[in-house]
């Protein structure tokens, strides 16, 4: 049961109130951003909520129970603070939000809380964001153990997994581009595939820092699962590791780690356990 300040109640009694959305955005790096759908900007105690972000909630609601709440913000990109580039970089993934109501014509009058989560799924249609906010309860829908599969649960070079991955690192030096999506370095000789599923992390250039998981690697060219944010040039570093399909067969053959393999690759699948005298293979 949430109290809600005893002025803003006051107000709240009212016939007419004079009330604006809020919205508080904290990044994982700690960066913080302050947004509301009031004409001009709010400050609340030594804080400001800018009015220029043209930021349009979906209704916000609240269900009893275990049910997730989750709702959408859509917005322009016109507020300075709202880099294109850092969305595409995914510096707002997972960012807590703070949503609530003010009175802001007496913002001392207190807030209403109204809703909490995280930043989930932000994509960008046509020169404005549109990001999923997960409430609290969406991490009580988190698989909580784990369940048998054919497959590695492990990350390669994590504890579980065990691999050195001093031995599966590169470094290297772009060559070529053809699109935001892929790059060429010709000096690789290693064989088609090898870095699929592995990690490109670029140490210069425009994307410094930044990294991407690489979907194909054949004849010597990277093709990235998603467009980097910035453009890459030829000269640009990065390193890179190798790359891990989870599948049993790699695991001995790319990296000789069966003992720590994570799955169960023997284990019978839904096929067999519904096999018939008909269908079963002979």
């Amino acid at each position: 049961m949430q109290t809600i300040p005893t002025a803003l109640a006051n107000h709240l009694a009212q016939e007419v109130t004079t009330l604006a959305t809020c919205w508080k955005i904290t990044r994982t790096d700690g960066q913080v951003f302050r947004f509301t759908d009031h004409d001009v900007d709010i400050t609340i105690g030594a804080e400001i909520y800018s009015a220029k972000s043209g930021i349009t909630p979906t209704a916000v609601s609240s269900q009893l129970g275990l049910s997730t709440d989750n709702l959408e913000l859509d917005g322009l990109l016109s507020d300075g603070s709202l880099q294109e580039a850092d969305i595409l970089s995914g510096k707002f993934d997972h960012a807590a939000v703070s949503i609530f109501m003010v009175n802001y014509t007496s913002p001392s009058d207190g807030t209403l809380p109204l809703k909490s989560g995280w930043l989930g799924e932000v994509k960008l249609q046509g020169g404005k964001f549109v990001a999923e906010i997960r409430g609290l309860t969406a991490a009580l829908q988190q698989s909580i153990g784990q369940v048998y599969t054919a497959t590695c649960r492990a990350k390669l070079g994590d504890v579980r997994c065990g691999v050195n991955l001093t031995s599966y690192t590169f470094t290297g030096t772009i060559t070529a581009t053809t699109s935001a999506f892929s790059f060429t370095d010709s000096t690789r000789a290693q064989a088609n595939d090898y870095f699929a599923h592995g990690l490109v992390q670029f140490t210069s250039g425009a994307n410094a820092g930044l990294a991407m998981e690489v979907r194909e690697f054949t004849n010597k060219e990277f093709v990235l699962f998603l467009p980097m944010p910035y453009a890459m040039a030829v000269g640009d570093g990065y390193t890179v590791v190798a790359g891990c399909d989870k599948s049993f067969s790699s695991c001995i053959a790319k990296f000789s780690n069966a003992i720590n393999f994570r799955g169960e690759p023997h284990v019978p699948g839904t096929d067999t356990i519904l096999e018939t005298a008909t269908t079963r293979a002979r």
